[in-house]
C-alpha cells in the first residue's frame, strides 16, 4: 500500500514459522545480511547493537553493474546509519534510518516499523516505512520491502 501524502509504503509478508523464530532473523546481524536486500542487492552489516538505543550501518550494494538504478551512496550502493528506536520481543521492531549521499533528495530520516503477529500456522510480518526521502520513488520502496520479505520468509522457512 502506497500512500504519496505522507511518502509512506506498507506490505506484509506470511511466514510459516513461529513470532520467536521470526523475531530472531531481527536480532542476528549475519540473518538480515541474508534477507534484508531486495532481490537485485547484497547486504553488509557493518555496526548492529540491537537494543533500544543501539545503533547500526548497514550497506547494500548492486549485483548487476548494467542495468541498476543508482546507489544514493556511491555508484553501486546505499548505505544507511541508524537507531534501534524500540523493540518488543516477538512482536515488534522500529527503526531509523538515515542515507548517507550527497544528494539532497535523499536526506532526512525514514522511520520503518516491523510488526509480528500471529497468523494460522504462523506469522505475519508488516513493515510500515514512513518519511520516505523524496529521491525514492515509492514503488521502487514498496517492490524492494516486498522482496526483502519473501527473503526472510524463505530464510526462516528453510532454518
Amino acid at each position: 500500500m502506497i500512500n504519496p501524502s505522507d511518502r509512506s509504503t506498507q506490505v506484509s509478508q506470511f511466514i510459516k514459522a513461529p513470532r520467536a523464530t521470526v523475531y530472531q532473523a531481527f536480532i542476528k546481524p549475519e540473518a538480515v545480511e541474508t534477507w534484508l536486500a531486495p532481490d537485485n542487492m547484497k547486504g553488509h552489516v557493518e555496526v548492529f547493537e540491537p537494543h533500544a538505543g543501539g545503533k547500526f550501518r548497514i550497506s547494500l550494494t548492486y549485483l548487476d553493474q548494467k542495468d541498476r538504478p543508482r546507489g544514493k551512496t556511491s555508484d553501486d550502493t546505499d548505505t544507511s546509519e541508524g537507531t534501534f528506536v524500540e523493540l518488543i520481543l516477538n512482536e515488534k521492531i522500529v527503526q531509523v534510518f538515515e542515507f548517507e549521499s550527497d544528494q539532497t533528495d535523499m536526506a532526512g530520516k525514514m522511520k520503518i516499523t516491523w510488526r509480528l503477529m500471529d497468523a494460522d500456522g504462523g506469522t505475519e510480518v508488516s513493515v510500515l516505512m514512513e518519511d520516505i526521502p523524496k529521491g525514492v520513488r515509492l514503488e521502487d520502496n514498496e517492490l524492494g520491502s516486498q522482496q526483502s520479505l519473501r527473503k526472510l520468509a524463505a530464510y526462516v522457512e528453510q532454518s
